[in-house]
């Protein structure tokens, strides 16, 4: 099994549509999984920026050039066009201004991918109409109280705010109990969104 195919499915669809040998900055790197996977099957030159001290200790532990920073003010460090790519996934509903975030992705990559849950998905609109409460779903797992989501962003904001900053969606996926669907009705029918963005 490939490092590919074991991959989360936004990770996996950013990993198939990075370019070989590209310059990559992945904000919010995680366990570097997206990383050691861009290293090792696209001969990719993967820098990683993490929150969490204990995930950037294993990233460095499995060789991954990961550093520990808030990517809120620490983008402010590279410079324009450092990177062929910066990646932002499930991290953007939990940056205390994504609009600022969307810029400096944009402007420390030449490309960048965004991936986030969908917070206009039916499932979390039914359990906010029916049981009046904020809702516990695949895609949000934890309780209003523990997530670390404090912008709930839904496929249609997230079009509406590449469009007032200027970017241009280069290509979008939508994912439903982890299958890629049509971007037919993708407001209610995606649990999560992944997009491909350029200025």
């Amino acid at each position: 099994m490939s490092l590919t195919t074991q991959l989360r499915p936004d990770l996996a669809v950013i990993a198939a549509h990075v370019a070989p040998a590209s310059r990559v900055l992945d904000i919010g790197c995680g366990d570097g999984s997206l990383m050691e996977a861009l290293e090792t099957g696209k001969d990719c030159d993967a820098r990683g920026l993490e929150l969490d001290g204990a995930l950037v200790e294993r990233c460095v532990a499995r060789g991954l050039s990961v550093v520990q920073g808030d990517a809120n003010v620490d983008l402010a460090d590279y410079p324009d066009k450092a990177f062929d790519y910066a990646i932002l996934s499930q991290t953007l509903q939990t940056a205390t201004r994504p609009d600022l975030m969307l810029d400096e992705l944009l402007r420390v990559g030449r490309r960048a991918f965004v991936s986030f849950p969908n917070f206009a998905h039916w499932r979390t609109r039914a359990a906010l109409m029916f049981g009046g409460r904020m809702p516990v779903t695949r895609a949000l797992p934890v309780s209003w109280y523990e997530t670390e989501n404090i912008h709930h962003v839904t496929v249609e904001d997230f079009r509406d705010l590449a469009q007032m900053k200027g970017a241009k969606i280069e290509r979008a996926w939508f994912f439903a109990h982890e299958m890629q669907i049509s971007d037919l009705g993708a407001n209610w029918r995606a649990e999560f969104a992944v997009f491909e963005l350029s200025r």
